[in-house]
């Protein structure tokens, strides 16, 4: 795979997504740089979960994982990738035919889809969709750089316009984790003096993408034979694991911005929204561990339901998420 995706000149004049490493078992996908990309038009925002966060609500999207999409592994070959790509999803996941249709101009796709065979393209979706979920979410008529953000939900959801205020540099998490659960990534995206220097904005995002590559592999799982997505699961339960102790070091070291955050409904909304979609994807995925994930997926998951962090995100979103089976609802 590429180290680099540019858009409007080179590689290194402009590097929106810079990749740290090869994809390998255990090691994260995409790690941010600053500049935003130019792509295609945004869809229209919708609302969020809930109009109000004292009612109960789950996070729910329309997939249909058994829908036959053997018709289109007999034909597919490198010439076709793109029509089948949106016809796969469109049958087993509308949202993801719905971005691979926003972004279908966008020059780099084939920097991260296997055209070789259709087993191998199926695999690539997961860093595929990831990839091209930044440079949606990324696109500068929707995303300020630690001013406001956008994120690509799901094909009828998408926050636009989220304020950020900018923030306090990621690594400041660390010393909450006292564990090697996550260490790959967190090599990545904390010890890194880079990445590591990102605000909000780069935990935001990175856990945006994590949440349509994880469905992306899921939902054409029985086509995956590599390591490709391998690492689908603990990615979303990682970098939520970073945004929920990116609000516990908010509250605790920096008050000031605390209160900013806090009293922006938009950002309440996309955090809520963020956790119960984890949790809907996360079940989704769960009879794939060790094809998408890693027991330590679930391990981090345990942890994100600690009681200092189901506070942190009660208390941030106003809402009281479920414990039990339906851990991607509220009460």
């Amino acid at each position: 795979m590429p180290d680099q995706v540019a858009a409007n000149g080179s590689a290194e004049a402009r590097s929106p997504v810079k990749r740290t490493g090869r994809l390998t078992l255990l090691t994260a996908t995409v790690a941010l740089s600053l500049v935003p990309v130019p792509v295609a038009a945004a869809s229209p925002a919708a609302s969020g979960p809930a109009a109000s966060a004292a009612e109960p609500v789950c996070y729910s999207e329309p997939s249909t994982p058994t829908a036959d999409i053997s018709d289109l592994k007999a034909r597919f070959g490198a010439s076709n990738w793109m029509p089948t790509l949106q016809e796969m999803y469109r049958r087993r996941w509308p949202s993801g035919e719905k971005l691979a249709i926003a972004q279908a101009g966008d020059k780099y796709w084939t920097q991260f889809v296997n055209t070789k065979s259709f087993d191998g393209f199926a695999e690539s979706m997961m860093v595929a969709i990831h990839e091209e979920t930044h440079m949606w979410d990324l696109d500068g008529s929707r995303t300020k750089w630690n001013v406001h953000t956008a994120a690509w939900i799901n094909a009828s959801r998408q926050a636009t316009t989220v304020p950020l205020h900018g923030g306090f540099p990621r690594k400041e998490i660390l010393p909450l984790i006292t564990d090697k659960l996550s260490d790959s990534m967190d090599g990545i995206y904390l010890r890194d003096s880079q990445q590591g220097s990102y605000l909000l904005q780069g935990v935001l995002a990175e856990l945006n993408a994590g949440l349509t590559g994880l469905p992306a592999a899921t939902v054409v799982q029985e086509y995956i034979k590599g390591v490709g997505a391998s690492n689908a699961r603990d990615i979303a339960a990682t970098n939520l694991r970073y945004l929920l102790l990116y609000l516990r070091v908010a509250k605790d070291k920096h008050p000031d911005y605390w209160a900013k955050i806090k009293n922006e409904p938009k950002l309440r909304e996309l955090v809520l929204t963020q956790f119960l979609r984890t949790a809907y994807w996360l079940d989704k995925s769960a009879p794939y561990t060790g094809k998408l994930g890693s027991p330590n997926a679930d391990k981090i998951t345990a942890l994100n339901y600690s009681p200092a962090n189901l506070a942190i995100v009660e208390e941030f979103t106003g809402a009281t998420v479920r414990r039990d089976t339906d851990k991607h609802c509220t009460t």
